[in-house]
């Protein structure tokens, strides 16, 4: 848990209360929990600033203790770095045997995010020219292989050579240097022509660039906190016959139909191979705050998760 904002050495490892469960919530023994971006800038007290003391996590899987179903949940105020977690039974969705707890994990949260933003916002189809920035990571790897799966032509940026090696094992037909300094005309290059979506987590420079690089009524859908700050002028857009899409996941878990139906397409596709999670890291419960500095580091690629019944 959290008793102040700041740095990853601001958690502790304590013994707390089981969480008591509303009408409307479920007990669930935990086996992982996720680590985020989200949660980062909640330790950071940046973004949906928690009561302190705080114990963070957004997205845990493990077992309902009232009938032992295996079930994948996430939370929305937080809870998910515990052996116990009480989430919202709309948010807790039960997983496949087919599908392993790190899959369901990985596949829930991140891909929801990229699913509903190629799908629901995007509108990806066989014709599009798509480019998915940090393409490596755990949002970006899934939808490298969710845009392929739609048919589309996929480049995908990454910073490191083995980060876009990755990236074109999981079906980007091309990957580019995200530090690039030219970012539009490598883009273009890759993929023969213009891009008609961009999905972009990275925002700033990268998001300027992409946004210029776009084919007439090509789109940019931007996600997380990467787009915060960036300012399109309607003008510039009418223009280039240009879109800009914004996503938060939690437009997503106001509709229960929508998260659900989501959630059941995701992991239909894990089970069947059709969608592979990477595991960038595993870390005990005592290990968080090393995960956070990994993840604010870049050094990882695709899914961190805790076992939260490890300790060492």
């Amino acid at each position: 848990m959290i008793t102040s904002f700041g740095g990853p050495h601001v958690f502790a490892l304590d013994e707390v209360h089981e969480p008591v469960p509303g009408p409307d919530a479920a007990v669930v023994d935990v086996t992982l929990a996720g680590v985020n971006y989200a949660d980062v800038a909640r330790r950071r007290g940046v973004y949906e600033k928690p009561e302190l003391p705080a114990i963070l996590g957004a997205d845990v899987v493990g077992h309902l203790r009232s009938d032992g179903r295996r079930v994948a949940a996430l939370l929305r105020t937080g809870g998910g770095y515990a052996q116990v977690a009480a989430p919202l039974r709309r948010y807790a969705v039960d997983v496949p045997p087919g599908v392993t707890d790190e899959q369901a994990l990985a596949v829930l949260e991140q891909g929801l995010t990229a699913w509903h933003c190629l799908q629901t916002l995007g509108r990806v189809g066989g014709d599009d020219l798509v480019v998915v920035t940090a393409g490596a990571g755990g949002v970006g790897h899934l939808a490298v292989q969710l845009a392929r799966w739609a048919g589309a032509r996929v480049v995908a940026l990454a910073s490191s050579e083995s980060k876009r090696a990755y990236a074109v094992e999981l079906g980007a037909h091309a990957a580019v240097d995200s530090n690039h300094p030219d970012l539009g005309t490598a883009v273009r290059q890759a993929l023969g022509e213009a891009p008609t979506l961009v999905l972009d987590g990275v925002g700033g420079r990268t998001f300027e660039q992409l946004r210029a690089a776009l084919a007439p009524f090509g789109r940019v859908v931007t996600y997380g906190e990467g787009g915060s700050g960036a300012v399109v002028a309607v003008e510039d857009l009418m223009t280039a016959s240009t879109g800009v899409l914004g996503f938060r996941l939690q437009r997503v878990l106001d509709d229960e139909e929508l998260y659900r139906s989501g959630a059941a397409r995701l992991f239909h596709l894990a089970g069947r191979g059709l969608l592979r999670a990477r595991i960038g890291g595993r870390y005990p419960l005592t290990a968080v705050s090393r995960a956070h500095a990994d993840l604010e580091s870049r050094r990882t690629s695709g899914k961190l998760v805790i076992d939260v019944r490890k300790l060492h």
